[in-house]
Parts: structure tokens; C-alpha cells; sequence
């Protein structure tokens, strides 16, 4: 109940910020897996693409994109949210109706990497990052609500457009997305009218990280805390792509029909949304040192209730735990960059780490498919990255110490 008041109180006095931040969010929905793998039989049929070619033509647009980041996201720091969020959101919807009018397979290649550039890595990226800027006491919080702006379109947008395709030429449905962001640009504008300081116009809102310095980019990569907390918080996204990407082949080696694993789906989410307020609220009460070194432990438990899974049952307490961990990964990132290392270059520290993450989330699904291939069982694989959790949980534990001791200590 304290929770909600909390929450309640917050919402109202700043909804403006809240609600442009979850706006983006959800709009990055349009370059996410969860969604534009919903179009995986269409494009594969319209461009003549077997299972291996459509995988190996995503995971190197994913990767460039990831690579492409490490630039674009420093772009957060030098323009405001509202300037930078509008012309991202324009080049995304000019990129979906290139999606419905594309008739090349270079063209595909090419569509599929500003698909994710402009949504799930920039939209999100300014969602975060202008969070992450505006909210330092109540980052945790205002970073949980805007985050369900992502949960939201998860929920909707996949089942929506699964049942639109049978109405709609897919091609159509693309051109639909992209009305529906030229839409909603408007909406983006008027919520920034009043855009809260930014670092361009206002150093006095800009906390600083680690001996009371701001931290650049450069500085931030040559720090082992950077690297021990990106790839721990990288494996998230990698494994959790890994997972739901082979969910067709999983089905069959458990016998069960997809549709019967697609409908423990819903609990994931439920699960996901609350464990998101839960660590909004905890990440305010109790820091976000503390929360890291435990976050990742449900996907452990998770993994391994997939592997011995003889019943639905079974997996569906482990999507549950995976939506409890979701609720941590969600909302530590955006606040970790900015307690150990300052919200100056935010942007600029925060793409190199989401860089590393979108990469993973490409190689994963490749390789798992790889050792499949290869005769590695699936399951095993399950058993085997349940144990990669508990390790990034433990490599944390020195260097954050070490941290903490920093961020009260001058330069």
C-alpha cells in the first residue's frame, strides 16, 4: 500500500515526464524482436529467405545497429529529449513504410538495421537517458513507470498484429505502424513543451558518479566496474532473445503445442509489470548496488526449471521468474550508469553498455542455434546459461564494493 501512495503521488506531479518517457518507450516497440519476429513466415516467404538466411541477415543488421549505438547514443547528451526524440521517431516511421514498400533482399538487410537502430536502440536510449537526467532521488520510480510503456506494447502489440495479419496484407500493417508514430509525434512535443533542464542548458541538475567526478565515456571504459556491470547486465537480453527465439524448437523437444507455451506468456508479463514497480520502489529505498547482486538469481532458477521441465507447469513458474528478473533489468540499468558515473555524459556511457547488450542479444540466438545444430541438446543449454547468471552475479560483488567506497570520496 505504501507502494502505491508512492507511486500514486509521484504519477501526479510528474506525468508530463512520466508519460513522454513511456511514449518512447513503447514507440521502440516497432524495432523490437518481440514484434517484427511476428512477420518472420511473411518475409521469409516474400523474399525467398530459409530460417538459417533470415537469422544470419538479422543477427548482422542487429549487430551493426549495435555498433552504430556507440555513436548515436552520445547523441543523447548534446540535444534535448524532445528535439532528438521527435526526428528519431520520424526516421522510424519513414523506415516502416520502407519495410512495406521494400521488394529487395539488400533492401530488407538494410530496413531490419534502422528498424533497430530508431527503435530499440535510440528510442529506448532517450527514453532512459532522459529519465536517468531528470530524476536522480526518484530515478528508480519515474525509470519503472516509463518502463511501461515498453510492458504495454509487449502485451498488446504482438497478439494484435497476429490477428490483424489475418485481415491485412502485412505490408499494409507496416504502413498502419507508421502512421501511428507520425501520429503520436505531436503527443511527444506537447509533453516536453515545459522539458525539464537539460545537461546542454543547466549543470546544476547534472549528479556526479564516483569520487564526486563526472565521468566521461572514455574514462568510464577504462574503469573495470564499467565492463564486470555491462556484460553481467548484457547476458539479460542476450538469453532472454536466446529463449523466446527458439520457442518453436523448445515446444517440440518438451511435445507440447506452441500455442500451449505461447499461453503462459500473459503470467511473464503480469509477473513483469509488477516486479517493475517493486524494483522502481527498491531502487529509491535501498540503492542499486544491493539490487544488482541479486536481480539476475530468478533466471537462474528459471533456466533451470526450463531444462527439467516436464510440464507447462513447470515452465510457467520459470516465465514468471524470468518477468521478476525483467522487472530488475528494466530499471537498474538507467539508474547504475548514473550513480557510479555521473548523468554529464549519460548518453555517451549508457550506449557503449547498450551496444554490448544489443550485440549479445544478436550472437545469442545464432550461436544456441549453432550448437543445436552441432548436436548440443537445447535443454542442456538451458542448464548450462543458468549457471552464466550466477557468475555475473558474484563477479559484481568486489568491484561494487570498491565503488561504493568511491562515490562519497572527492576527486
Amino acid at each position: 500500500m505504501i507502494i502505491q501512495s508512492t507511486y500514486v503521488q509521484f504519477l501526479r506531479d510528474n506525468a508530463p515526464f512520466l508519460a513522454a518517457g513511456a511514449l518512447l518507450a513503447a514507440l521502440s516497440s516497432f524495432g523490437q524482436t518481440f514484434l517484427i519476429s511476428v512477420f518472420a513466415g511473411e518475409i521469409r516467404a516474400e523474399f525467398g529467405l530459409s530460417n538459417g538466411d533470415w537469422g544470419l541477415l538479422y543477427m548482422v543488421a542487429t549487430m551493426a545497429s549495435a555498433a552504430v549505438m556507440v555513436w548515436g547514443g552520445s547523441l543523447t547528451d548534446r540535444f534535448r529529449a524532445r528535439d532528438l526524440g521527435v526526428t528519431i521517431l520520424g526516421l522510424l516511421a519513414l523506415t516502416c513504410l520502407a519495410m512495406a514498400w521494400n521488394t529487395h533482399v539488400i533492401g530488407l538487410l538494410l530496413v531490419i538495421f534502422f528498424l533497430r537502430f530508431f527503435g530499440q536502440g535510440m528510442s529506448s536510449m532517450i527514453s532512459v537517458v532522459a529519465i536517468s537526467r531528470w530524476f536522480i532521488a526518484t530515478r528508480g520510480r519515474a525509470l519503472a513507470i516509463a518502463a511501461l510503456g515498453f510492458i504495454s506494447a509487449e502485451m498488446v502489440l504482438p497478439v494484435t498484429t497476429v490477428w490483424i495479419k489475418s485481415h491485412v496484407d502485412w505490408r499494409s500493417i507496416w504502413v498502419g505502424f507508421a502512421y501511428i508514430i507520425l501520429a503520436l509525434i505531436p503527443l511527444l512535443w506537447m509533453l516536453l513543451k515545459l522539458e525539464r533542464t537539460p545537461q546542454a542548458t543547466a549543470q546544476h541538475d547534472i549528479a556526479t558518479g564516483m569520487n564526486a567526478r563526472h565521468w566521461t565515456r572514455a574514462q568510464a571504459l577504462r574503469h573495470p566496474l564499467f565492463w564486470v556491470l555491462a556484460l553481467s547486465m548484457a547476458l539479460f537480453p542476450m538469453m532472454a532473445t536466446t529463449f523466446w527465439f527458439h520457442q518453436v524448437h523448445f515446444a517440440e523437444i518438451k511435445g507440447w503445442d506452441h500455442l500451449t507455451l505461447v499461453a503462459v506468456l500473459p503470467l511473464g508479463t503480469a509477473s513483469f509489470m509488477a516486479s517493475n514497480f517493486l524494483f522502481g520502489w527498491a531502487v529509491d529505498r535501498f540503492g542499486v548496488s544491493r539490487l544488482l547482486l541479486v536481480y539476475l538469481l530468478p533466471y537462474t532458477v528459471a533456466f533451470v526449471m526450463h531444462g527439467f521441465a516436464t510440464s507447462i507447469v513447470w515452465t510457467a513458474i520459470g516465465v514468471m521468474l524470468m518477468g521478476l528478473a525483467g522487472g530488475g533489468q528494466s530499471t537498474l540499468p538507467g539508474s547504475v550508469w548514473s550513480t557510479y558515473f555521473g548523468t554529464a555524459h549519460i548518453g555517451a556511457i549508457k550506449s557503449a553498455a547498450m551496444a554490448l547488450a544489443v550485440l549479445g542479444s544478436a550472437i545469442g540466438p545464432g550461436l544456441s542455434g549453432w550448437l543445436i545444430d552441432a548436436g548440443v541438446g537445447y535443454e542442456n543449454q538451458l542448464l548450462a546459461y543458468s549457471s552464466t547468471f550466477v557468475f555475473a552475479s558474484l563477479a559484481m560483488i568486489i568491484p561494487l564494493r570498491r565503488a561504493n567506497a568511491q562515490l562519497a570520496a572527492p576527486a
